[in-house]
C-alpha cells in the first residue's frame, strides 16, 4: 500500500482568522522565495466515461503520480495536490506521500474552484509563487517545468509555458495575484480572466522544444498514455 499522503495543514491565521502573511517566505537553495507546486487533480473524467482523470494508468501507476514526479524533478517545492472525484480511492491507490493534499467538494463545478481551494491551501506557507499544473498532461514533463519555474522573479510574476508562441501550461502565479485570481476563477475558466486582463504582464516560455501540451480528455486521447 502507498504511504499515507500528509493532510492539508491549517497554515497561520491572523487578526479576524485571516490568513497570516507575516510569515517568514520560505526559501529555496538559492536564498529566492519558494515556488510551490500546485497540481490539480480533481477531474472526473466526463468525457472518458467517468474515469477520474487522477487514477489513469500510466506505466504502471496512477497518472497523478506522474505529475507529482515531474514537478518535484522541477524543484518545486513543496507539492499541493487537488484531490475531487473519488479523491477517498485516489488516496488509498496513489502514492502522494510527502505531497500535501486537499480535498475539493465542489470539483464538479470545474476548474476554478479547484484552483481556490489549491491557493488557498498555499496561503500562509510563505511560498512566493504557486506553479500551477494539470494532472492530464504528461507530454510536459520536468524540463519545461523547470523553465517556468526558474522565470519567477517574485511575487508579482505572471509566467506561462508557450508553444510556438502559443499560451499553454505550466502556468506560475506571485503570491500577490492570488487573491484576485481566486476571486475571478470560477467554472472552467481557471485563471484565463486573470491572464487575460493582465496579458501584457505575462512572460511566455517557450517549451515547444521540450514538451508536447496535449491533454487526456476523449477515449482517443488513452493511446497517449501507452
Amino acid at each position: 500500500m502507498p504511504a499515507e499522503a500528509e493532510t492539508e495543514q491549517d497554515p497561520g491565521r491572523g487578526p479576524g482568522g485571516r490568513p497570516d502573511r507575516s510569515t517568514a517566505p520560505l526559501t529555496g537553495a538559492e536564498g529566492a522565495a519558494a515556488v510551490a507546486g500546485l497540481l490539480l487533480a480533481a477531474g472526473g473524467g466526463r468525457r472518458l466515461g467517468g474515469r477520474p482523470k487522477a487514477l489513469l494508468p500510466y506505466r504502471g501507476r496512477p497518472l497523478v503520480e506522474n505529475a507529482v514526479r515531474v514537478l518535484r524533478e522541477a524543484g518545486c517545492d513543496p507539492v499541493h495536490v487537488v484531490l475531487g472525484a473519488s479523491a477517498e480511492e485516489v488516496r488509498e491507490r496513489a502514492d502522494l506521500s510527502g505531497c500535501v493534499v486537499v480535498d475539493n467538494p465542489d470539483w464538479a463545478e470545474g476548474m476554478g474552484s479547484s484552483l481556490r481551494v489549491g491557493l488557498a491551501s498555499l496561503d500562509g506557507t510563505g511560498a512566493g509563487a504557486a506553479l500551477v499544473s494539470l494532472v492530464d498532461q504528461p507530454g510536459i514533463g520536468a524540463r519545461a517545468v523547470a523553465r517556468v519555474r526558474e522565470a519567477y522573479r517574485s511575487p508579482t510574476s505572471l509566467v506561462a509555458a508557450s508553444y510556438d508562441g502559443e499560451r499553454g501550461h505550466p502556468v506560475l502565479f506571485g503570491a500577490d495575484r492570488w487573491p484576485d485570481i481566486a476571486a475571478t476563477a470560477t467554472g472552467d475558466r481557471g485563471a484565463r480572466v486573470h491572464l487575460k486582463e493582465h496579458a501584457a504582464e505575462v512572460m511566455l516560455v517557450e517549451c515547444g522544444d521540450v514538451a508536447a501540451p496535449f491533454d487526456i480528455d476523449t477515449p482517443p486521447d488513452l493511446a497517449r498514455l501507452a
